[in-house]
């Protein structure tokens, strides 16, 4: 889908990460509306627009990008924090992070408050790619976001290294790869 971006808004560069400032007027290309973001192309490139800045594409409703705060309407557990983290998705790839087989490890401790931290170590599919802080950050704040946990870190780690037989799957069906 093709629209103008109605302000200036704040972007992250796909894929160097760095952080610019697009236009009010700037025509962009919608490709991706997963995880509450979207990801644009214009004459300059890719870029992610957080959630928080999706109202400055014109005529944009913003519910096909938004997948909102984590549901917990169940006890907390392992799989409340995996579901949040399939609300994350790699702004180049229509694939949360889970089934994209970046996750590598994840570890809930119970504080004397009753509540969890929780530590993830996660990977990229490519060690030069800018957008792992973002990413990163991105699961962080869905696993910060459910009610039983106080504080998460995601740590980006390269073993082993990413390769795309870590894919689940789901991915794999989405990808059209079987």
């Amino acid at each position: 889908m093709e629209t103008t971006l109605t302000r200036d808004c704040s972007a992250t560069e796909i894929p160097a990460g760095n952080a610019v400032t697009l236009k009010e007027g700037d025509a962009v290309l919608i490709t991706q509306t997963l995880g509450g973001n979207v990801t644009v192309r214009t004459d300059r490139g890719l870029f992610r627009i957080a959630s928080v800045d999706v109202d400055a594409l014109e005529n944009f409703d913003q519910g096909e990008s938004a997948d909102g705060p984590p549901s917990q309407s169940e006890e907390f557990s392992e799989d409340v924090v995996w579901n949040a983290l399939k609300q994350c998705y790699d702004p180049e790839i229509p694939i949360n992070i889970v089934d994209l087989g970046l996750i590598y490890d994840m570890r809930i401790e119970t504080l004397d408050s009753g509540k969890r931290d929780v530590n993830v170590k996660m990977t990229l599919t490519a060690q030069g790619c800018g957008m792992g802080p973002v990413i990163a950050q991105d699961a962080k704040t869905r696993i910060e976001l459910l009610d039983d946990v106080e504080k998460a870190d995601v740590q980006i780690v390269w073993d082993p290294v990413w390769n795309p037989q870590m894919i689940s799957d789901e991915g794999r069906k989405i990808l059209g790869l079987e």
